[in-house]
């Protein structure tokens, strides 16, 4: 989001989100705070849920794909014996069962979830349905249809079993997952049903909760002389991620949308992949490493 007023800064706030927030209120908040002119998050978090989300600032939202398109990592608890039409404490109960499954039950079927698994998005969700968001439509009662998707649970582990009928877990997935429907899955599996009651983000592409700031904190940013200091470098996101030292004259050139040539570089391993081209320590642009040039597809001023 860009507005006319507000300095130009570069970098990252990893935020810990609070719950009963949504994304965009810390965005504009965060904005406000910093008196930012251009800023923007990576991968939604509902106002039901907490912790890790990504804000760019300036330059660092050309990234944002790199950040969004990323593994997430999240903590989560399930209610078993009871569903909501939400999936988690927001929505109204719509369905009730006696089975609440044991521990070692649980065990058995989370290898069943491993891998690439068939998912349906959960009514209540920001998935747009002929350019309305699907909450808006399963709000005023309007049925709600989302066709599966494919996502990928790269890991998924029972942390605990909690009181009052209740399991805590752990996952690392893909993008798209929607961990509502993954604890309805699970009780599905289970022969019962269940909602979430907790809901907690710990990774998103790079970042996770060791970067964090709280929103309270960062209310005190405004009365320090450099708020800038509490942002991550704009390269922070991209650790995974080739890097080619380039000169200041080639940099000049890929700013400009110039090709380079791959000669005067060891990047002949590199070919075909996305690398970062950068310049003193600075980012001068990602880049896409060809056999016969390295060519610009996002290019970074910090002017």
């Amino acid at each position: 989001m860009k507005h006319k007023k507000g300095k130009n800064i570069h970098g990252w706030l990893i935020v810990d989100k609070p719950r009963g927030m949504g994304s965009t209120e810390v965005v504009n908040m965060t904005r406000r705070l910093l008196d930012a002119k251009k800023n923007g998050h990576a991968g939604t978090l509902d106002p039901f849920a907490t912790g890790v989300l990504p804000i760019a600032f300036g330059e660092a939202t050309k990234l944002l794909p790199f950040v969004t398109d990323g593994s997430k990592e999240y903590e989560f608890v399930v209610q078993w014996g009871k569903a909501t039409d939400s999936g988690d404490t927001e929505g109204r109960l719509t369905e009730e069962s006696k089975k609440i499954p044991t521990r070692e039950e649980i065990l058995a079927v989370l290898p069943s979830f491993f891998g690439k698994i068939r998912q349906v998005p959960p009514a209540f969700s920001a998935i747009k349905i002929n350019g309305r968001r699907a909450y808006d439509l399963a709000r005023r009662g309007e049925e709600v249809k989302i066709p599966e998707r494919i996502v990928e649970i790269y890991d998924l582990k029972l942390l605990e079993m909690l009181p009052d009928n209740q399991a805590r877990f752990w996952t690392a997935c893909s993008k798209g997952t929607y961990i509502r429907s993954l604890g309805q899955d699970l009780a599905g599996k289970l022969g019962t049903c269940g909602y979430l009651t907790e809901l907690r983000r710990t990774k998103c592409g790079n970042f996770d909760l060791s970067q964090k700031i709280l929103l309270e904190k960062l209310k005190n940013i405004e009365y320090c002389i450099d708020p800038e200091k509490v942002l991550l470098p704009v390269i922070t996101c991209l650790r995974d991620i080739a890097v080619i030292a380039v000169t200041e004259a080639d940099a000049a050139k890929l700013r400009h949308g110039q090709c380079l040539s791959p000669k005067a570089y060891e990047v002949a391993n590199l070919s075909g992949q996305t690398a970062a081209a950068v310049c003193e320590g600075e980012l001068a642009a990602m880049v896409r490493i060809e056999e016969r040039r390295i060519l610009p597809v996002r290019v970074f001023n910090f002017d």
